[in-house]
């Protein structure tokens, strides 16, 4: 690791060996360390329906027996596209 040594120094110089160095490599770190957050999609009974092709009587039994984690707000139930993509995967033939 590079040492950097500020004896006889002026601000001016500080400043810009700080700004040459220092910041560009501290940016790069925390960028790669701090990843934005996407949200979560949800999307609905019929949706997940269409995109299994499958029935809404199967998506149920799916609810019931575990398989599909679901979330519900009042009498809406809701999925995570990212939790049924999860599924599909985990399930991979060959």
């Amino acid at each position: 690791m590079k040492q950097n040594q500020f004896l006889g120094t002026n601000p001016t110089d500080l400043i810009a060996e700080l700004e040459n160095s220092l910041i560009p490599k501290l940016t790069a770190q925390l960028s790669a360390q701090f990843q934005p957050i996407t949200p979560a999609e949800y999307i609905t009974r019929n949706e997940v329906c269409k995109l299994l092709k499958i029935d809404l009587s199967s998506l149920h039994r799916w609810r019931k027996e575990g398989k599909i984690p679901s979330f519900g707000i009042s009498n809406r139930v809701y999925f995570k596209r990212s939790d049924i993509d999860s599924i599909i995967n985990q399930n991979k033939l060959s």
